[in-house]
């Protein structure tokens, strides 16, 4: 089967995106018509998600039917009824006598900041998403999910950089998969991971009479962070920024194994987010098993970290300028 460099690869997982290019937000829609053994990891400390206990190893439900990456902060978790409507409409979710429960776990970014802030991913919009979901080729960048995502943010949304959405896939031997998906939204800056170089994030800033971050293109957030001026804004910044991500593979994993791998995972993105995982972010990563393939579940959790860390390249390097802000490729 023809590969796309994409979480689709994953045999069972299809993607829908919708997106309001106006409002700037959207959403993106990870589809398990056949259900998916889930897990997830939370290590931002300003995260707002849905259905997460649900997948604690020892909650009775070790399935989903979809995950919901969206925009607009918690209004956007309205998205994943319409999901559920679309999903209900095809008689998938967890059987309950005579009934069915579309399980569809769910996490959101804020990208309040840019476009216009009246209008969220709503229950239309995820049940759009859901319609529109398919295997194959995924569009990158200003998409879904990503389409205010935006990084580099501890001068505000004045001295930030256009993200967006990205995604990658990786064979570990014997036709086990990973793949991996992720809406880049951070406070800090991205890197690549390969030479240590800033690809996007903050940018000096003219504040009164002093310059903030030096004369190059970044600032270099940790950098900042260090200084006197640095610690300063700080303490006036806000929670306005999460990256949400899910993996994916054909690995068999129970739900212990697949909360292992999204724990794993994050190592991909402290790779790429300088800092990650900060008080000011909301840092969410699922796992989702749809296989029955054999694997050592360290091997599947350390490609799940570099699948993912390349998905966070890719979701800058796509993106397209925005709102008024530049992306890498403006």
């Amino acid at each position: 089967m023809k590969r796309h460099n994409a979480i689709t690869d994953i045999p069972g997982i299809e993607v829908g995106q919708a997106q309001d290019d106006e409002a700037l937000t959207g959403c993106t829609v990870i589809l398990c018509r056949q259900g998916a053994v889930g897990g997830v990891d939370v290590r931002g400390s300003a995260p707002g998600t849905r259905e997460t206990d649900l997948l604690d190893p020892v909650n009775l439900v070790d399935k989903v039917h979809a995950v919901v990456l969206a925009g607009g902060s918690a209004f956007g978790l309205d998205a994943a009824s319409g999901v559920m409507q679309y999903l209900a409409e095809q008689k998938i979710g967890y059987g309950l006598g005579a009934s069915r429960v579309p399980i569809v776990p769910a996490a959101i970014l804020f990208d309040l900041g840019l476009g216009k802030t009246n209008r969220h991913p709503d229950a239309g919009m995820g049940y759009a998403a859901a319609l529109s979901a398919r295997r194959g080729p995924l569009a990158e960048g200003n998409v879904g999910a990503g389409t205010g995502a935006t990084v580099g943010k501890i001068f505000g949304m004045g001295g930030a950089m256009k993200s967006g959405l990205g995604t990658a896939s990786l064979e570990l031997g014997g036709g086990v998969l990973v793949g991996a998906l992720v809406a880049v939204n951070a406070f800090g800056d991205v890197l690549d991971p390969a030479s240590g170089q800033i690809l996007a994030g903050a940018r000096p800033t003219q504040l009164g009479p002093l310059k903030l971050g030096g004369d190059g293109p970044f600032a270099d957030t940790l950098k900042v962070m260090h200084s006197l001026a640095g610690r300063t804004i700080l303490s006036l910044a806000t929670g306005g920024n999460t990256v949400i991500a899910v993996v994916a593979t054909n690995a068999r994993l129970d739900k212990a194994q697949a909360t292992k791998v999204a724990q794993m995972a994050h190592d991909g993105l402290a790779r790429t987010v300088r800092p990650a995982h900060t008080m000011l972010d909301g840092d969410t990563i699922f796992a989702l098993s749809t296989g029955r393939r054999k694997a050592d579940v360290s091997s599947v959790g350390a490609y799940a970290a570099e699948a993912l860390a390349q998905a966070v390249v890719r979701a800058v390097l796509a993106a397209r300028p925005a709102g008024g802000l530049p992306s890498v490729n403006s």
